[in-house]
């Protein structure tokens, strides 16, 4: 069954994702239009300020899944009972230390955004703080819940409910933007389905995982041990912040909102590509955390499940990547507008140098999983830094496509043959092996390549039309080509068993 809930959870993730995808397509243009290209710079630079109150969560989040294997390894069901009450009473208290700051932020938030608002700006900008901190505030509370299921590997319906999250969202965002809500409608829609999926979340905890809670005897020496572990995963959660929200921040101080709406263009792209990853190598976490709970020193597994994980993750991102290359420039400009045109350098500057850490992904977890986390934090507080530095001045003299760069500079210094050698040496996962298996996977990537620049180099794109019929060529040679020279019977098999599955059921339905 719980193989079914991981094969499952990332079909269903990848069906949300696509289908998330299609919906922003459609929904996006008209949005930015309804929104204006002022307004839109401003909700996303509000929403790079305020999420960084998601910071107060310290990471007790991973520990949690980390505490929680080590528990039902032995099957202790008083000691996750204890576990659960000492969760939900630490983040009752981060909600109130959240509730508190968020206030502070609503009151001081002109000197934070700079002189580049207007007025109505700064007005528009309290409203949209003040629920925006409500819904972190609500996140907060009910987090055990989807601590919980995710720990339980319930992935059918977690990933279900974020399914219909996505595909409800824009038949009622539009109405409110088409009334004139603008911005403040956008948080409100965004902050009471956020509420509903909570609800949902805690009502599937009571009644069908049998969650239960003790708050007797609250175990400091479990706090202690918990903070210790979360407290490099908290420096992880800050350098995050810092690399994918610090430049809309900068600009807004530096360039005004419409610099910002620009580089949130990007930003929404470049959190897709890294969603697409993130969507393989999370529904493994409570594996990964069993496996090194039941036998710490199995790297040899470890390594199999890494290598696995990170082809599938190669073969999905080189796609999108290889396919923004060339394809980008005209896509941005027809969907988001020519007046956007400056996202495609950002978004390619942003996703490019990511892609590495991208397909090792489940390395962090193997880390934190094993308590040795905090190199990573040690090495990302380092690109955090270079990046601000890079940042500012490179800002003020090329704007969104400069924060960008400063981005990417730091990002390919510390992801490059740092981590890999620490992976390898340390963690005990053999990295050889690994990029042995994605280069010999990469050859097959070569007649796409060669492809798309014919493509790029002698089509129109901005012909509609052709964009879409090359477009598909496009993706049905890249299919091909991986599938006869890239993929292993394995990597087939998970296409080809769920397929002749289905069609052996349709037989014998007629039958």
């Amino acid at each position: 069954m719980k193989i079914n809930q991981l094969k499952a959870g990332a079909i269903i993730s990848y069906l949300s994702m696509g289908i998330g995808y299609i919906v922003s397509i459609i929904y996006t243009p008209i949005m930015l239009r309804l929104l204006g290209q002022s307004e839109y710079g401003l909700y996303n630079l509000v929403g790079s300020v305020v999420s960084y109150l998601g910071l107060l969560s310290f990471g007790f989040g991973s520990a949690y899944m980390r505490f929680y294997s080590r528990y039902k390894v032995i099957n202790d069901q008083d000691n996750i009972a204890k576990l659960n009450g000492m969760f939900f009473i630490i983040f009752s208290v981060i909600s109130f230390i959240s509730t508190i700051a968020g206030a502070a932020l609503v009151f001081n938030i002109d000197y934070l955004l700079g002189e580049n608002l207007t007025s109505n700006e700064i007005s528009t900008a309290k409203v949209l703080v003040s629920i925006m901190v409500f819904n972190i505030v609500i996140s907060f509370l009910t987090s055990i819940f989807n601590s919980y299921i995710t720990a339980n590997e319930s992935y059918v319906f977690q990933k279900s409910i974020q399914m219909v999250k996505v595909l409800v969202s824009p038949f009622i965002m539009l109405p409110i933007l088409l009334m004139g809500y603008r911005s403040i409608g956008l948080v409100v829609v965004t902050t009471i389905l956020s509420i509903i999926v909570e609800i949902f979340n805690g009502i599937y905890c009571f009644k069908k995982l049998n969650i239960k809670f003790s708050f007797h005897k609250f175990d400091f020496s479990l706090m202690k041990e918990m903070t210790v572990f979360s407290s490099f995963i908290a420096m992880n959660m800050i350098i995050d912040q810092i690399n994918w929200n610090v430049d809309k921040f900068i600009l807004g101080r530096i360039k005004g909102t419409v610099a910002v709406a620009v580089y949130g263009i990007a930003a929404q792209l470049n959190t897709y590509y890294l969603s697409l990853s993130t969507s393989i190598s999370n529904v493994f976490i409570p594996r990964v955390n069993r496996m090194i709970a039941t036998d710490p020193n199995d790297n040899k597994e470890l390594t199999t499940l890494f290598i696995k994980v990170g082809r599938v993750q190669f073969m999905v991102l080189s796609l999108i990547v290889s396919g923004l290359i060339f394809f980008g420039q005209p896509f941005i400009n027809m969907w988001a507008g020519k007046e956007y045109s400056d996202a495609y350098y950002i978004v390619l500057l942003l996703i490019v140098p990511v892609t590495i850490p991208l397909i090792q992904n489940l390395g962090i977890e193997i880390q934190r999983a094993k308590n040795m986390h905090k190199f990573r934090s040690w090495v990302y507080l380092f690109i955090a830094i270079l990046n601000v530095i890079l940042s500012i001045p490179l800002s003020k003299l090329y704007g969104g496509i400069g924060s960008a760069l400063g981005t990417a500079v730091s990002l390919i210094i510390g992801n490059g043959l740092i981590m890999n050698w620490y992976y390898h040496y340390r963690v005990g996962l053999n990295m050889k092996s690994f990029w042995h298996q994605i280069v010999r996977l990469a050859i097959s990537l070569i007649p796409p390549l060669i492809s798309g620049l014919i493509i790029f180099l002698f089509i129109d794109l901005y012909n509609i039309s052709l964009f879409l019929l090359y477009g598909s060529v496009y993706v049905i040679i890249f299919i091909a080509s991986v599938w006869f020279l890239g993929m292993n019977k394995y990597e087939k098999n998970l296409i080809t068993y769920p397929v002749m599955k289905i069609l052996k059921k349709m037989r014998l339905v007629r039958e």
